[in-house]
């Protein structure tokens, strides 16, 4: 698809984010000079095109109090890790959950779900629970707590040099 240059500009608002308010998709067509209506149109006609993936949240969640995050990997059998997959993804407790390849013989794991509290033993306890609730307790895992936050930052579609193209 060949990006108009008011697609373009769309994408460059857009990588800033949109704003926590009511209506972004207003504060976003203000951003750019177009009407809400046509915005939300050309999001759509993006996505449906592919050129956008996926419109989704990066929560900091360090920033708001949540400074134990824990990933859990998983060595869930082949033949069962959709459904568990799909039951660990539908917890409130799970922010993020999706399926990755074993890589043998040193990573074993092919399910990830993700985990975010306020205190490391408050996230044990949900990540205990979760395999309780799911008969889990007696699949392989591994809780990987987080010690390093990397820059969160939504999706980069080109250089700002090339925005007025």
């Amino acid at each position: 698809m060949e990006l108009s240059p008011t697609d373009r500009r769309l994408l460059a608002a857009l990588e800033d984010g949109l704003p926590l308010v009511s209506r972004p998709y207003a504060v976003l067509a203000e951003r750019v000079g177009l009407a809400e209506a046509v915005v939300i149109e050309r999001l759509e006609a993006l996505l449906h095109a592919g050129v956008i993936k996926r419109l989704g949240l990066v929560v900091r969640h360090h920033e708001i109090g949540y400074r134990a995050n824990a990933m859990t990997v998983w060595d869930v059998p082949d033949a069962s890790v959709d459904w568990v997959g799909r039951a660990l993804a539908a917890s409130p407790d799970v922010t993020l959950c999706y399926r990755r390849p074993r890589r043998l013989p040193a990573w074993r794991y092919n399910l990830f779900a993700m985990v975010h509290g306020r205190e490391r033993e408050a996230v044990l306890g949900r990540i205990a629970a979760l395999r309780a609730a799911h008969g889990l307790d007696g699949v392989p895992h591994a809780v990987l707590f987080s010690t390093k936050r990397f820059k969160q930052r939504g999706a980069r579609y080109f250089a700002a040099a090339e925005v007025d193209g």
